[in-house]
């Protein structure tokens, strides 16, 4: 075919199809032959409103976020006040008011039990204070008055003279001496002598020991103790258990019997001190191992010890890793128990109050 017939074909056949085909899309959503927009073209009424709706939304955002910061702020202000308040010395009593749930509130509630644990501490130490100055000032006073008396030859040093005074000498040796005991203690450095220790032996040393003072009072001390061994200071022990048992015959009236027994319970041994005696106050039992505290009030130093005994107890047995509790019923007697770890403390260990095991080495 040549190429006139060949587009006289095509021409032909494009005539006849014409009146059926679309004309071609445009691929472009404006016409391309038009100009390109130079910018959004808004009238003065709609650049108004735009800029309202802008500056609306700009003054929400600051108004919620000063708002925001302000209540997150405010906890984190008011402990900053507290702090300062009681470095500067304010006192421990200052409490901050907890209005989170959060982790602000639950901080807010960390800095009131601190200041609530540091306002006991404070008045445990003014307590103390008082407590010891009260116990030293009466021995110390007979000392003083008796001495001076014998200075300016009011009164010859007779052997009767010298014993008392030698008494009161003893009586403050006793308190001082209860006082280094607690005060190593606390700190976590009395030093212990752990070895095999059998309990039976040592409750009879203590109950011999005890022996004239019960016979004298009228009452039954007797020993209830199986064959145990436990790894512990045994003079130390011996300190334990003599506190607890002369408590226990202060407070049993004539006739009464008091108790010491000892058995195993599992990887412990259990130690009990038992008395029928006054007993105490079930309002009373919490304080029975606080420092200088006495359950008669009336009862001083010589009828009702130092106040000390049963505070170096706990603070004894805590340091051998075991624990002591007290149950008591007025009118029928008072139990002491002690618990303690068969192996003693195990190394490293450390008790509630963060203190290490105490060194071992001569006591």
């Amino acid at each position: 075919m040549s190429r006139e017939t060949a587009a006289c074909l095509d021409s032909a056949r494009r005539a006849q199809l014409d009146p059926y085909v679309a004309p071609a899309a445009l691929l472009f959503i404006d016409d391309p032959a038009e100009g390109p927009e130079t910018g959004l073209s808004l009238s003065r009424e709609g650049a108004l409103r735009l800029g309202g709706v802008v500056l609306l939304v700009l003054l929400l955002t600051v108004v919620v976020s000063t708002t925001l910061a302000t209540r997150l702020l405010r906890p984190v202000h008011a402990l900053t006040d507290a702090v300062n308040r009681m470095r500067e010395g304010g006192g421990p009593s200052i409490r901050v008011r907890v209005r989170d749930s959060g982790e602000i509130g639950r901080l807010a509630e960390a800095f009131n039990e601190m200041s609530e644990h540091l306002e006991r501490a404070e008045d445990q130490r003014k307590a103390m204070v008082s407590d010891v100055s009260h116990e030293l000032r009466t021995p110390l006073s007979n000392l003083r008055g008796w001495l001076e008396a014998v200075q300016d030859g009011m009164v010859e040093p007779d052997p009767e003279r010298v014993r008392m005074l030698l008494g009161e000498t003893l009586l403050l040796q006793t308190v001082i001496d209860d006082l280094q005991d607690l005060a190593l203690a606390d700190a976590g450095r009395l030093r212990l002598s752990p070895e095999a220790v059998e309990v039976a032996p040592l409750i009879d040393q203590v109950i011999a020991g005890h022996g004239l003072r019960a016979e004298e009072a009228g009452v039954r001390l007797v020993g209830e103790a199986r064959d145990v061994t436990l790894v512990a200071d045994r003079s130390r022990m011996l300190q334990v258990l003599g506190n607890l048992v002369g408590n226990a015959l202060r407070h049993t009236p004539e006739g009464g019997t008091v108790t010491v027994g000892a058995h195993r319970a599992g990887s412990q041994v259990v130690i009990r001190v038992a008395d029928t005696g006054v007993g105490i106050a079930e309002e009373d039992l919490p304080h029975v191992f606080d420092r200088f505290w006495r359950a008669d009030r009336s009862r001083n130093r010589r009828t009702g010890g130092s106040g000390l005994g049963l505070a170096i107890v706990r603070g004894l047995v805590e340091l051998h890793g075991g624990s002591v509790t007290a149950d008591s019923m007025v009118g029928e007697g008072t139990t002491f128990t002690l618990r303690l770890p068969l192996n003693g403390r195990p190394e490293g260990d450390t008790d509630d109050t963060g203190r290490g095991r105490a060194a071992s080495g001569p006591g």
